[in-house]
């Protein structure tokens, strides 16, 4: 056990153990001060202290500020509020959701299954939740508009076990917990997912959390996002929460504290985050040797959080009431957490010995208590009138976030093989003795018959239709707006443009050059215009708006903040000045990709949480992107995320003189893994116009039968080229489907070869057509492979369709049919890794001959890194020449004399590429 101390050589940062050079002075100001406690209390002795410390600091005599308070209640028990609900009832109904919890995760180990799952994070949150379901949580019915509940994930079984009660899963249901796919398959009910996962479960839940450190980040921007509706007046969300239902092991994830000063700068008094400190991550304790309470609370103190702890439930009252000399609540803070789990694994008689036998001052406190007493003590978390009382604190509290930090027992209620353990995570299944005993303390109406008829299979438990529990538990969701969790996919219409923004890219850049990027920004200015979309295109920017040509936006559609621009920017005298305001359009979040890509994922889904189609496009340094917040994406999908991913400043060569860490040639494997991410690299602005278009049609257009709930990945470019103006014979299928001809091969009797190629690398393929055709007399024909995923995907599933169906005729791939009358081998480039283009490789109908840009990229030319890779437009013109002598149609000394005349070991040597890096 740790030791105790009347002092600590710290306390917030200051010295306690220095010399004291005049004793009797320091005597003098310490009776002062318990004299101005005795005769005017202690809020006066408050007041008084804090002004001698303003007047302290004028004086520059500085003094670290307090970011802890003691290991109490934050609410003392005089400002407790009158608890407005049926306690008995509400206790009733807890012990039905706990039992059914347990039961299913137990009956999920059946044999023959096995599959298992969390019985003890429920056990220790359930208290937490049912405060908020029966007096806080608003449904989506409410009049005021429905809360956004982050729920913890490993605890999801607490939320089926509630849904079960209302009536919404049924027994069987309930069976198919952990098999989303066998269990359907039998005709028995519907699978249901281990955690919240809304792309399986799409009626049910909103938010993915079980990704630890996720669901924090995004329940602050969606908090955020809520406000940015309403200062576009395109909601009122102003009765509208989020709840955020975290685990303290879950706040050691980087994204879960690193956001955190956004709340406080906002001012979002909108969000509440409820941390379970049952002082357990998954493997043991969290703070063995410390007190992550204290730790989390200076943490959200010092971002500018508002904090209330719920430490100890009632039982303690008493106890510390007559601690006079304050030596239960010096003691409260010299325990170390590992000593808390360690009581709670055992019983009141160690507790009484060790906790409160440390101290004889504590241990006369409960010299008369029995054992059964002492361990009747409940944590904070665990006390219904406690939590009851931080919840109304938080919705009342105006100007911050507030966090609650809950102190709770990991495996609560379920018995000594539980509580507190450190393998209590692990645990997926109750033995008959332990099911006994957990019936036994919730007053389960079970008979031992049922239980011993087979173990492995326990009954649930639910109640008559009639029985005044249930009727009072229905009730309080009715009068808060319906049940919850619960997504809603119907949004309302909105009026996609016609063709006049499009038309912005079609007639190509004449004598300019144009980058990509910049092509895009066009459009996304022309599609802000327009009405009934205009208002709900977001775009997000980390930062780099200038990097990307966006800073056109600022003076008229302006950055959101909650607190308007209350100071005068630099360039206020400029045409394009920086500015903020309470309606802005533009999402700035700084230099913060994983914030970003939190909010894409809270834009990207207002059609199910509000109802309300919003299109996120959130453009970013594509290095950053599928790099750096590949899982934040992946929840995004799972969350059936719609919006615009945009790769900006893409590829492994065209960041002229950045280097490794800039350089991406590979976001297109990572993405291609995501089966949520329709991927493009699309070289032409007016294949970009064709992209966009289908993206909001699919989205939000009339009814086709694909599905609506992916979001579409554009990999564009900083390095300017000659934009051609869209052709008349345009293959429009082609270009959403990942492949259309540019050029078809010269009139001649010259062997013939086709060239392919995406993105920045088109304009390599038509100089490689002029040389091959010039210096060789080969005929190519060029082809835009707009998005290499896509055409796999197309492939497989056209396997796979075969594959089950032998007998019936046999789909062809897209990219074999568009390819099947091109004459001659296949040479494939682009600006990214060989994997890319070899993704294809299986279905392109003749010999099939690749190059890419594998490996680090470094600070260089562009035409210099592109010959070092191999993949320039001379590269093009050898690999070509390669082929043909392969196949015999060229001697295969044509080979070697081309490779000297384009001097093609010479990085000096390279001219496909422009100069500088700008848009």
């Amino acid at each position: 056990m740790s030791p105790t101390s009347d002092a600590t050589p710290l306390i917030d940062g200051l010295l306690t153990k220095v010399n004291d050079n005049d004793p009797e002075e320091t005597q003098e100001w310490r009776e002062s001060l318990d004299a101005l406690i005795a005769e005017k209390g202690a809020p006066r002795a408050r007041f008084i202290l804090l002004s001698m410390l303003a007047e302290a600091r004028k004086k520059n005599v500085t003094v670290p500020g307090q970011t802890t308070t003691p290991y109490v209640n934050t609410i003392p028990v005089e400002d407790e509020p009158y608890f407005p609900g049926d306690e008995s009832m509400e206790r009733t109904y807890r012990r039905w959701l706990r039992w059914n919890a347990a039961v299913m995760v137990t009956r999920a180990q059946r044999p023959g299954v096995g599959v298992g799952g969390h019985i003890s994070s429920y056990a220790s949150t359930a208290t937490l939740y049912e405060v908020g379901f029966n007096h806080f949580f608003r449904g989506k019915d409410h009049p005021g508009g429905g809360d956004h509940i982050f729920f913890q994930g490993h605890a999801s079984p607490g939320n089926y076990a509630r849904a079960y009660i209302e009536g919404r899963l049924s027994e069987d249901d309930l069976d198919g917990f952990r098999q989303e796919v066998s269990h359907p398959a039998r005709g028995k009910g519907r699978g249901l997912p281990s955690y919240p996962h809304p792309r399986r479960m799409e009626d049910f839940w909103e938010y993915p959390t079980v990704s630890m450190g996720l669901g924090p980040a995004e329940a602050i921007y969606q908090a955020w996002f809520d406000r940015y509706l309403a200062g576009a007046g395109i909601k009122d969300t102003s009765q509208q929460r989020t709840w955020a239902f975290l685990g303290d092991g879950e706040m050691d994830e980087p994204e879960s504290r690193g956001m955190l000063q956004l709340a406080a700068s906002q001012q979002l008094d909108n969000l509440t985050f409820v941390i379970n400190c049952n002082l357990q991550r998954l493997d043991g304790p969290v703070r063995g040797n410390g007190k992550i309470v204290q730790e989390l609370e200076a943490s959200f103190k010092g971002a500018g959080w508002n904090v209330i702890k719920v430490l100890w439930g009632r039982g303690w009252d008493q106890l510390l009431a007559a601690d006079k000399d304050h030596a239960l609540e010096h003691l409260m803070m010299e325990t170390l957490d590992g000593d808390y789990q360690t009581f709670k694994a055992n019983d009141g008689a160690y507790v009484r010995k060790h906790f409160f036998g440390r101290d004889p001052r504590t241990a006369a406190l409960v010299k008369d208590w029995t054992d059964e007493e002492i361990w009747a003590l409940q944590r904070g978390g665990n006390d219904y009138r406690k939590m009851y009382a931080a919840y109304k604190a938080a919705t009342e509290h105006k100007g911050q976030p507030t966090v609650i930090l809950a102190h709770t027992v990991k495996g609560y209620l379920l018995g000594s093989h539980f509580a507190g353990r450190n393998a209590t995570h692990q645990m997926k299944k109750l033995t008959l003795d332990d099911l006994k005993g957990l019936r036994d303390r919730l007053h389960i109406p079970i008979t031992d018959e049922q239980l011993e008829a087979n173990p492995k299979m326990p009954p649930y438990y639910r109640p008559a239709a009639d029985d005044p529990a249930l009727l009072y538990m229905m009730d309080r969701r009715n009068q808060l707006g319906g049940f919850l969790p619960e997504r809603r996919d119907a949004p309302r219409q909105i009026q996609l443009p016609g063709d006049r923004p499009y038309d912005v890219l079609k007639g190509g850049s004449g004598k300019r050059e144009v980058a990509s990027t910049m092509a895009f920004v066009q459009l996304l200015k022309e599609l802000i215009k327009e009405d009934g979309i205009g208002r709900r295109i977001v775009p997000i920017i980390p930062d780099e708006s200038r990097t990307f040509g966006l800073e056109s936006l600022f003076p008229t559609k302006k950055i959101f903040n909650t607190q308007g621009q209350n100071y005068t920017p630099v360039d206020a005298e400029m045409m394009l000045s920086y500015r903020e305001s309470t309606d802005g359009q533009i999402m700035h979040t700084g230099i913060n990709e994983a914030g970003s890509a939190a909010l894409f994922q809270v834009v990207g889904t207002s059609y199910a949480t509000h109802g309300e189609p919003m299109i996120p496009v959130y453009i970013f340094y594509s290095m950053f992107g599928f790099q750096r917040t590949a899982d934040q994406f992946w929840a995004a999908g799972d969350q059936l995320t719609r919006g615009f991913i945009m790769g900006a400043t893409a590829g492994r060569t065209t960041l002229a003189g950045e280097g490794t860490q800039h350089m991406d040639g590979h976001s297109p494997l990572i993405s291609a893994t995501n089966e949520a991410v329709v991927t493009y690299d699309p070289g032409y602005a007016y294949e970009i116009r064709h992209i966009v278009r289908d993206a909001l049609e699919r989205w939000y257009g009339p009814e086709t039968g694909r599905n609506r709930d992916v979001m579409y990945y554009l990999t564009v470019y900083n390095e300017p080229i000659s934009q051609p103006a869209e052709p008349e014979d345009v293959d429009v299928e082609g270009i959403i489907k990942g492949i259309h001809r540019l050029s078809g091969p010269a009139d001649g009797d010259g062997p013939e070869v086709q060239l392919l190629a995406s993105g920045v690398g088109l304009p390599w393929i038509e100089e490689a057509r002029r040389v091959l055709a010039e210096d060789w007399g080969v005929r190519a024909s060029t082809w835009s492979v707009t998005s290499w995923n896509e055409l796999r995907r197309d492939a497989l599933a056209a396997e796979r369709e075969n594959f089950l169906n032998p007998t019936g005729d046999q789909r062809v791939p897209f990219v074999t049919s568009r390819l099947q009358a091109a004459q001659g081998p296949f040479i494939a480039t682009s600006d990214y890794d060989h994997l890319v283009a070899d993704q294809i490789r299986k279905w392109v109908p003749g010999s099939y001959h690749t190059l890419g840009a594998d490996g680090f990229g470094f600070s260089e030319t562009r035409p210099a890194a592109r010959r070092f890779f191999l993949i320039d437009s001379a590269s093009v013109v050898v690999k070509a020449l390669q082929a043909l002598a392969d196949e015999g149609k060229l001697e295969r000394d044509v080979v070697a004399q081309a490779i000297a005349r384009y001097d093609l070991t010479n990085v000096n040597a390279g001219t496909s590429g422009s100069d500088g890096g700008d848009v």
